[in-house]
């Protein structure tokens, strides 16, 4: 190795030079900080120095991070736009032996950003992939949320249009597990609204804002109140929403379905309607079968 690929594959904390072990060939996935600069990991900045070359979701916030920490491996774009594109030359690139780091923004990368694509190419040519875990929005809200960790769904983005965003909190609406959601902050006081229409203004939620950074904070209680409590409030950063499951078998719950179910019956066969409300409100089908026998005598 010469003097300038050598001195490439340093990194530096606070000023102190490291010199990073040589990588295998492979794709390497690499989780990096979600607002703080001091989350990462070393396994990650010697991976990032190490690499033939780092894929970042936005190469100018990634630049960011790299500068920080004096790692000058080459950078390429790769987002939702081009990644099909470059797929095929990357996994040409890993197949020569190259190492090479791909990163989103922040966090880890596929959770609600690029990078799918890509690895599934990257498995189908039968090459390695590494995962070096680290930051996630995710899971940092979900471990401070308060709310039961045993048993969640990540649900990402919600739809940003009205009517698709209300479908996609009605399918949710009986589960029982604590859900997760990332939303942008322009959007924020518009889907607290939806959710306390559709899971209820006592459903309990937890709103984590600017996870890791200087402002972080987080607001806790029925969605009604946070409804008030957030409604226009100007938001910055990242937004992770927690959102309790449903209570099994509560009445507000049975609720919610049996009327849905009234409303499905106007429009809809009986047998069609039932199949429907079974599914999306996760009910036994002879449950909502007798019910709709019952409304249509």
């Amino acid at each position: 190795m010469d003097n300038l690929a050598k001195n490439r594959c340093n990194f530096a904390i606070s000023g102190v030079r490291f010199e990073a072990p040589a990588l295998a060939g492979g794709l390497y996935v690499v989780s990096t900080p979600i607002g703080n600069l001091r989350d990462i990991t070393l396994r990650a900045l010697e991976t990032l120095a190490a690499a033939d070359l780092v894929l970042c979701e936005d190469t100018r916030l990634s630049a960011r991070l790299l500068d920080h920490y004096a790692i000058s491996t080459p950078k390429m774009a790769l987002h939702e736009h081009n990644e099909r594109a470059k797929a095929v030359s990357i996994v040409q690139r890993l197949a020569a032996g190259e190492a090479v780091a791909l990163i989103s923004d922040a966090g880890t990368p596929l959770l609600s950003d690029p990078g799918f694509v890509l690895v599934r190419a990257v498995r189908k040519a039968g090459l390695n992939v590494f995962a070096l875990p680290g930051p996630s929005a995710l899971l940092a809200a979900l471990a401070t949320a308060g709310l039961p960790t045993d048993f969640f769904t990540f649900v990402g983005f919600l739809p940003a249009k009205a009517g698709a965003r209300g479908k996609a909190l009605a399918a949710l609406v009986a589960k029982s597990e604590t859900l997760v959601f990332y939303e942008s902050p322009r959007r924020l006081s518009a889907t607290l609204a939806a959710m306390a229409e559709s899971f209820g203004e006592e459903r309990e939620a937890v709103v984590a804002l600017e996870l890791t950074k200087k402002f972080e904070r987080s607001h806790a209680g029925p969605l009604g109140a946070l409804v008030e409590q957030l409604a226009e409030k100007p938001t910055r950063g990242e937004v992770v929403i927690v959102v309790a499951g449903a209570l099994e078998n509560s009445e507000a719950n049975a609720g919610l379905w049996k009327e849905a179910l009234e409303e499905a019956l106007k429009a809809q066969p009986l047998r069609t309607a039932v199949d429907e409300i079974s599914r999306t409100y996760q009910v036994r089908r002879k449950q909502v079968y007798d019910e709709a026998l019952k409304l249509k005598s």
